[in-house]
C-alpha cells in the first residue's frame, strides 16, 4: 500500500455539506469499472445528487477527505441486530491506499458504540476482487441473493463480526 500524499480525515455526518454533485460524481467514477461486468446494473446509477442528500437523513454518511478534497464515502444503515455498510467508494487512481479502510475503520467504531455486533454489506457475485478485498478486511460470505427477475444469485452477502 502506497502513503497517501497528504492528511486523510474522515467525516461523519452530512452537517454543512454541500457538494452533493461531487458526491454523486465520486460514487458514479468509483463504481464505473462494474459497468457491463454486473447484471443487472448497479444502483449507483440511480442515485441523483438530492437522493444522496435524503439518504444521509436515513441513514449515516462517513466522507473522506485529502487534503480537503473529497475522495471517498460509505453509507452505514442502523438495523436491528448490525449496520448495513453500502456505497462504499475511493475516487479512482487512490484506490488501494488505505482510504477504504480508514471508511470502514470509522462505520466499525460507529456500530461497537451503538452496540451492534457486526457489519453486513453486499457486492455482486460477479465481482471477486472485491469478494477478495472484503474478505481480507474480515467480512465472510453468509449468503446469497438474486435481485428481482433474476433465477440466479446476483449479490452475496458479507459479514464482518466486530469486537
Amino acid at each position: 500500500m502506497t502513503a497517501l500524499p497528504g492528511a486523510l480525515t474522515i467525516r461523519r455526518g452530512a452537517a454543512g455539506f454541500t457538494a452533493w454533485d461531487e458526491l454523486l460524481a465520486l460514487i458514479l467514477a468509483s463504481f464505473a469499472w462494474m459497468e457491463g461486468r454486473i447484471d443487472p446494473p448497479s444502483s449507483a446509477l440511480k442515485l441523483s445528487a438530492e437522493g444522496l442528500r435524503a439518504k444521509c437523513t436515513v441513514e449515516t454518511p462517513f466522507l473522506a477527505f485529502l487534503d480537503g478534497r473529497l475522495v471517498g464515502c460509505a453509507f452505514l444503515a442502523e438495523r436491528t441486530d448490525h449496520f448495513y455498510l453500502g456505497k462504499l467508494a475511493v475516487a479512482p487512481g487512490l484506490q488501494g491506499r488505505g482510504i477504504g479502510r480508514a471508511l470502514l475503520a470509522a462505520a466499525e467504531e460507529l456500530a461497537l458504540a451503538a452496540g451492534k455486533p457486526a457489519i453486513v454489506l453486499e457486492t455482486r457475485v460477479e465481482l471477486v476482487e472485491n469478494h477478495a478485498a472484503f474478505a481480507r478486511l474480515g467480512f465472510r460470505e453468509t449468503g446469497r441473493g438474486a435481485h428481482p427477475g433474476f433465477d440466479r444469485p446476483t449479490s452475496l452477502t458479507m459479514r464482518k463480526v466486530l469486537g
